[in-house]
């Protein structure tokens, strides 16, 4: 009896440690999480959670952001590596486009989407109460609120869809996008 029972406990933990794998595999077949290469290789985004925390203000009341995160960029050429969104001035200016909402925003508070230009990158807000989605160029450091009838569909909140045709002499062709998000969306 007792080995029946120790078998059966074995086979439990064995059926729900699988199942948490297969969990775990489905969530990286849809988002890049913390890392991403570029489409040509030559360079990779990543998230750095920084070095203290930030009192923000909530709707409620204030809280602390333990360690918010800052997409930096890795050149694979010079093996350097820079900050490209940071709470230094993320905050401030997309301050300038949210002029309706009151609280504070992060750079991990987004999904980006990197575009096959390997230049665009697409922030779509992870927040349900913030509304407004950004376009970032990384070449220039420039951002810019992205266009409600921009040419995404977005299918799911995970895969972006882009369809058209990038010349006359092209196809109709879609180009799917996995999103690169922070590991802290997901807790």
């Amino acid at each position: 009896m007792k080995k029946l029972l120790l078998v059966s406990v074995i086979l439990f933990l064995f059926k729900n440690s699988v199942f948490a794998q297969d969990n775990k595999l489905m969530v990286d077949n849809l988002f890049h999480i913390d890392q991403m290469n570029s489409h040509d290789e030559n360079f990779a985004l990543y998230f750095k959670p920084r070095e203290k925390a930030i009192l923000a203000r909530g709707e409620n009341s204030n809280y602390i952001n333990d360690f918010p995160k800052d997409l930096f960029i890795y050149d694979y050429k010079t093996k350097s590596s820079s900050p490209l969104i940071s709470y230094e001035w993320f905050p401030a200016r997309a301050k300038y486009f949210l002029k309706e909402y009151s609280f504070p925003v992060f750079p991990d508070d987004f999904a980006y989407y990197l575009l096959e230009d390997n230049r665009t990158l697409v922030m779509i807000s992870a927040v349900k109460s913030l509304n407004k989605n950004f376009k970032f160029d990384i070449s220039k450091k420039k951002l810019e609120l992205y266009p409600q009838n921009g040419k995404f569909n977005f299918i799911i909140s995970s895969i972006a869809k882009s369809c058209g045709h990038n010349n006359f002499n092209d196809n109709y062709k879609c180009s799917f996008y996995k999103p690169l998000i922070s590991s802290t969306l997901i807790k």
